[in-house]
C-alpha cells in the first residue's frame, strides 16, 4: 500500500489554474490500494495523456489525467486528480488495465 500526501491548493476560480496564486492550503492524503500491474496501467495512461504532468490543459479537459474540468469540481490537487482518476477507471472500464485496452483503440481513456 501506498500513503500519498500532498498539499492541496483551493484555487478561487477555473481561470487561476494556470497562476501560481491560491488562496488557501490544506493538507489531503490519497491512499492508493492499485495492484502493481494497475499501477503501471495507470502510468502508462499518465505518460500518454499528460506526460504527467498535473497542470497539463487540453480545452475542457486538465491535470496528469486530462479529465474534465467538472469531474475535479474545483479542486485541482494531485490528490483530488489521483482519486478521480481511480474512481474513473472502475467506474467506466472495471480496471486500468482494460482502460489502457481502450486507450490503445482509441487513443483516449
Amino acid at each position: 500500500m501506498v500513503i500519498v500526501t500532498l498539499m492541496a491548493l483551493a484555487l478561487p476560480s477555473i481561470t487561476a489554474i494556470a497562476g501560481p496564486a491560491t488562496t488557501a492550503e490544506a493538507s489531503t492524503t490519497y491512499v492508493c490500494k492499485l495492484s502493481n500491474k494497475e499501477k503501471k496501467a495507470k502510468a502508462w495512461i499518465a505518460k500518454r495523456e499528460s506526460g504527467g504532468n498535473y497542470r497539463a490543459r487540453n480545452g475542457r479537459y486538465y491535470g496528469k489525467y486530462q479529465l474534465t474540468i467538472s469531474m475535479l469540481k474545483g479542486d485541482y490537487s494531485k490528490a483530488n486528480q489521483e482519486k478521480t482518476a481511480d474512481r474513473y477507471a472502475h467506474t467506466r472500464y472495471g480496471s486500468w488495465t482494460k482502460a489502457k485496452v481502450h486507450w490503445r483503440g482509441y487513443h483516449w481513456f
